[in-house]
């Protein structure tokens, strides 16, 4: 799985260039991996202000529900804002694919093997 970080502040301020720019660039290696067969999945995630976090009521882990409230886990100024799911020969391939989104619009990403998956089929049509 290739986690793309970027600041919303920064990608709301972006110029209609800069968006056409990353666009541009995402199509592509849009076209690579599925010709590829390595995506399985992907999307561009909402703002964190439209997030809402869920955690136990209880701090002992007990069954008391679960208390809302508006806004990513952290409050880092980078948050989550987009995800692939790949299906690649090895991790050094994930990170060449991952290399290819680094940009002065995502600022950090997370290459993190997936141990369990389900209702994605894989390239063998497992899943």
């Amino acid at each position: 799985m290739v986690l793309m970080y970027a600041d919303p502040a920064a990608t709301a301020a972006m110029t209609a260039e800069q968006r056409a720019e990353v666009f541009a660039r995402h199509e592509a290696l849009h076209r690579d991996l599925a010709a590829s067969g390595e995506l399985l999945n992907g999307a561009g995630l909402a703002y964190p202000a439209d997030t809402t976090t869920l955690r136990p009521a209880r701090k002992d882990g007990g069954d008391g529900g679960a208390v809302a409230s508006d806004g990513p886990l952290t409050a880092a100024a980078e948050q989550l804002t987009a995800y692939y799911v790949l299906d690649c020969a090895s991790p050094e391939r994930a990170r060449e694919i991952a290399g290819r989104v680094v940009d002065f619009h995502v600022v950090a990403v997370e290459v993190r093997p997936v141990h369990d998956s389900f209702g994605m089929g894989g390239a063998d049509g497992t899943g």
